[in-house]
């Protein structure tokens, strides 16, 4: 029998591609706010559901319902410019409660939408030299702005669940998500690169974030653990540690970065997930790869 996962968000830019990549290993639920109508035609392996994260009454009976052996979750208000400060953290910190409270409850493992943001590069009024570089996991975190600070706390929820229940939560914190033949961070390449300095100049393809989602459900994690999920190098085409200086007008005092290699570390995720990302914008800015129809033909 195959394994039921439900994924929120799913119908979302990278909701689908996730949910399109697991359907056949899993019998996927797509949740969103939305029902694509009951009009549509069918796909196998997948199923619709229009559930409102933010409402603990609607998660806890869609699980009850569906009983998934995992769940995926990745709905979320994705940054912090576009809506009021309040209704992000509390959209965020809210569903984030809900999904994984009732994911432990159900005995079912997770994996969820962490964020990058989470290190307080990003977004932050004036964005801080990194502690050192590469950034991995245990790099401090400390945003500035609603967003980030929403996934903080979605990941200590996160270890909350783990202590409780028993189950594995894998908090995923990738980088600025691109999609092939659609690469925006090539924009900042070639415009202002203090823009892109919110990450360092890191990014991740959506198909190598699909993978790493797989690979985490898969994953014997053994309680709470966040990871980077980043592509193997910058989007400039520059040594990182010179773009760094350029901007900062200084190196952290640990700076261990060759050539263009990624101001985000994906070691933990190679060692415990066996993963690694295999897209690069030098291939994939002029792809021509279609987006995933999650519905029939």
């Amino acid at each position: 029998m195959t394994d039921t996962v439900v994924v929120t968000g799913g119908r979302g830019r990278s909701g689908r591609w996730i949910c399109d990549h697991l359907a056949g290993e899993y019998h996927v639920v797509c949740v969103d706010r939305d029902h694509p109508g009951w009009e549509i035609p069918t796909r196998e392996y997948i199923d619709f559901k229009a559930v409102d994260v933010t409402e603990g009454v609607e998660v806890r009976d869609l699980f009850s319902e569906v009983d998934p052996d995992a769940v995926v979750h990745w709905a979320a208000l994705p940054a912090p410019e576009r809506h009021a400060g309040t209704r992000v953290f509390d959209t965020n910190v809210s569903a984030t409660y809900n999904v994984i409270d009732a994911a432990g409850r159900a005995g079912a493992d997770v994996v969820w939408a962490s964020s990058e943001s989470a290190y307080g590069l990003a977004f932050a009024e004036e964005t801080p030299l990194p502690a050192y570089l590469p950034i991995d996991e245990s790099h401090p975190t400390a945003p500035e702005d609603p967003y980030g600070t929403s996934k903080v706390a979605g990941e200590e929820v996160a270890k909350m669940v783990t202590r409780r229940d028993g189950v594995d939560v894998a908090s995923i914190r990738p980088s600025w998500i691109q999609y092939p033949g659609e690469y925006n961070c090539r924009d900042v390449a070639t415009g202002d690169l203090a823009d892109g300095a919110g990450n360092c100049w890191s990014y991740v393809d959506v198909r190598d974030v699909a993978t790493a989602v797989a690979a985490a459900l898969d994953a014997d994690i053994g309680g709470h653990e966040a990871f980077n999920v980043a592509a193997a190098e910058n989007y400039v085409g520059r040594p990182t540690a010179a773009l760094v200086e350029e901007q900062w007008g200084d190196l952290p005092a640990e700076c261990k970065l060759d050539d263009d290699q990624s101001a985000l570390s994906t070691a933990k995720a190679q060692g415990l997930l066996n993963w690694e990302p295999q897209h690069s914008w030098r291939d994939a800015v002029d792809a021509d790869v279609a987006a995933p129809t999650l519905t029939g033909k």
